[in-house]
């Protein structure tokens, strides 16, 4: 069983991740940097071909301040990397605050086993009104979670199972 979780601040002003209750599943992550985020001006399909693209990145004052324009998304520096265990992934989610009150959207990510990289946080603007996220401030949730890996068979049919529908098969009500 995992009790420590190596974390290694690649910045001056990286935040330790924490948990905000004591039995939480998540550890909150940090914005290391201010983002701005422009309105979505385009459909979901235009948003979706520019994913990652940045267009700016500013530096004034020793602070970068990283612009997205036209696609709304920018990946988020968190200031941290972390040493996981093998048999161990960190899945980045959003936090429920973030998608209920606001216009950003947090996208799911993995940390996978062997990445010692900065772990960075996919965020989109799908509003109509510019967004900030504020350094210091947080963006999202590191859950960390143990994986099975099973081997990949392919079966002519599943045995004891049968097609139960799907995608709202069962109705509404």
């Amino acid at each position: 069983m995992m009790e420590k979780l190596e974390i290694k601040l690649l910045h001056n002003d990286a935040k330790i991740p924490v948990r905000a209750n004591i039995y939480d599943s998540g550890l909150d992550l940090y914005a290391v940097e201010d983002i701005e985020l422009n309105p979505c001006r385009k459909s979901l399909r235009q948003v979706l071909q520019r994913i990652g693209r940045a267009l700016c990145k500013k530096k004034d004052n020793n602070t970068t301040q990283t612009c997205v324009f036209e696609g709304s998304r920018a990946l988020v520096p968190t200031g941290i990397a972390i040493n996981l265990p093998i048999g161990y992934e960190a899945q980045v989610r959003p936090k429920s605050g973030i998608t209920a009150k606001t216009d950003l959207r947090v996208q799911f990510g993995t940390v996978d086993f062997g990445y010692n990289s900065e772990i960075k946080v996919m965020v989109d603007n799908i509003g109509s009104t510019k967004q900030k996220i504020e350094k210091g401030k947080k963006i999202a949730q590191l859950v960390i979670a143990p994986v099975v890996y099973p081997e990949p068979v392919v079966v002519d049919k599943f045995e004891n199972h049968s097609d139960r529908g799907g995608f709202g098969s069962t109705g509404l009500d």
